[in-house]
């Protein structure tokens, strides 16, 4: 049995009624299938969070969740379903954060495809906002790391480099320099696409190298600028 197979079995066991065991090794792949299920019903949920699924998340949704003439119609299916409501969104966020909690980079990537989804229409509502922090927290991810992650999509607190490091602003020159090449190592677009980031979303992993380089560079420029000339 293929895995998409499973995945549909399990899709069915989270959005609908139980599905009988079919006596040929599902149980062995349903935490993969159920993985991958979650993953799809947290895309189609964020598409509904504000009420209303247009034609531009949809697109999104499939930017992010890659599919081929094989699989479409299987994550057509789950996208239906899943987007009927938002209710348990929740519990699908916990699912993923279970399966990669050892990999925080996988879990931002997920939060920035639901950023990409949120922003398909030109806009993030206050519904859409709340849906993604509240995905962030279940996640684990800090009110600081949020607000990190927010405006590298968001251009919010951009005025702040040192949020968008991760960094205090008393960090000495040195972990400084340590902590912007640990960003940007994590966030350099051929390291994001080795994680399976879409080839539709490298303008987005672009643009948030654009701002972690602007952000480092203001501050040494700062930093420069604050120290006494020695004449």
């Amino acid at each position: 049995m293929s895995l998409w197979t499973h995945i549909s079995l399990a899709a069915a066991r989270l959005f609908g009624p139980p599905v009988a065991d079919d006596g040929n090794g599902r149980a062995a792949h349903v935490d993969e299938a159920k993985l991958v299920a979650a993953l799809v019903a947290l895309g189609a949920k964020m598409a509904k969070a504000d009420g209303q699924v247009r034609d531009e998340e949809i697109l999104a949704f499939r930017q992010v969740f890659r599919t081929d003439a094989q699989t479409e119609a299987t994550i057509a299916r789950f996208f239906d379903l899943a987007r009927q409501t938002t209710l348990g969104y929740q519990r699908y966020a916990r699912i993923v954060a279970k399966a990669f909690r050892a990999q925080p980079g996988l879990l931002e990537d997920v939060l920035d495809g639901l950023f990409h989804i949120a922003l398909a229409d030109g806009i993030v509502t206050a519904e859409e906002a709340e849906y993604l922090e509240t995905v962030a927290m279940v996640f684990g991810f800090s009110d600081r790391e949020f607000r990190r992650i927010r405006n590298s999509h968001l251009g919010q607190d951009a005025d702040d480099p040192y949020l968008i490091l991760g960094v205090d602003p008393d960090i000495s020159d040195a972990h400084l320099k340590t902590a912007y090449r640990r960003a940007a190592a994590e966030n350099h677009p051929d390291r994001l696409m080795a994680r399976g980031l879409p080839k539709e979303m490298v303008g987005l992993a672009t643009h948030k190298m654009a701002i972690i380089n602007r952000a480092y560079a203001q501050i040494l420029e700062e930093r420069k600028a604050r120290r006494p000339r020695i004449s």
